[in-house]
């Protein structure tokens, strides 16, 4: 099938696909039924997080999929609120509980919070190395992490991160720290993958979608896949998820791919926080 989604291979030698369905800002009440369609359409990587409070109705789809377990890739990240390493071991056991799962495919600090718990994410990240250890993580990473952080992880842990999913798309780059996650054997995983739909009317993006016969939204997931990173777009409206699917079975040249690129706007493209000042912990 020409929209076969490709296995990208992490610095652990797990794979994950390339393309997977995000369920942020998905109602609870609505996350079963638009994950179920996603997987009915082929998807087999999901991505979720406590902090979006729909990790349970994630474990519930993927049981009624009739799908095997290890057929489904499924992430989900640590809330902000339990950093403490008591904590983050017992937000993990609410993960595993809320999912239905005696382990899950990947589990990322979801921030930094380098202004919280004394800007001690390591000691965080050592409780994830032993999610590792026990295999109830198969792999570990991390979420909106800048090179500073990277690199204490990389001078003061045992085990680097298989991802860092951190916010990408035409207007923000973000090449500096995909620069360092490609020379650190670090995947990116990229987060807000069209801006939070604030692409989909560039006059640029517009004329190359004409000219290829795709939508915007296909033509920027394709942008990304060619680039290398791991994408989950999120949309609940069954039409739109089946054709966020269908990115695999076109190519765009070197030409437009520098024409997207050429669109990043640097910081001032950032949609989301900025990680270095996020302190946000939930209620």
């Amino acid at each position: 099938m020409a929209n076969t989604i490709p296995d990208i291979t992490l610095n652990d030698g797990n794979t994950i696909p390339q393309l997977g369905f995000g369920v942020f800002q998905i109602e609870p009440k609505d996350t079963a039924e638009a994950v179920g369609r996603a997987l009915e359409i082929g998807y087999r990587h999901i991505d979720t997080a406590e902090m979006y409070g729909n990790e349970a109705e994630v474990g519930q789809a993927v049981r009624a999929s009739g799908l095997d377990r290890g057929e489904v890739f499924v992430t989900s990240k640590l809330s902000n609120g339990f950093h403490r390493p008591d904590d983050a071991r017992r937000a993990f056991d609410s993960t595993l509980a809320a999912l239905k799962m005696d382990h899950i495919d990947l589990f990322l600090i979801h921030w930094p919070l380098p202004t919280r718990y004394d800007g001690d994410f390591l000691s965080t990240w050592k409780v994830l190395e032993e999610f590792r250890r026990d295999g109830r993580a198969r792999s570990i990473g991390v979420s909106n992490f800048q090179v500073p952080h990277l690199e204490r992880l990389a001078a003061e842990a045992d085990v680097a991160p298989a991802v860092n999913q951190i916010e990408v798309h035409p207007y923000f780059g973000n090449e500096d720290v995909r620069a360092y996650g490609n020379a650190h054997d670090i995947r990116t995983e990229a987060w807000s993958p069209i801006a939070q739909g604030k692409v989909l009317d560039d006059p640029t993006l517009l004329d190359i979608a004409g000219q290829v016969g795709r939508t915007v939204a296909q033509v920027v997931l394709r942008w990304h896949v060619q680039r290398g990173d791991i994408v989950f777009p999120k949309s609940t409206t069954p039409s739109r998820i089946e054709e966020n699917f269908r990115i695999f079975d076109f190519e765009l040249d070197d030409a437009t791919m520098a024409r997207i690129s050429g669109l990043d706007r640097g910081e001032a493209g950032r949609q989301g926080p900025n990680p270095d000042t996020f302190d946000y912990l939930p209620d």
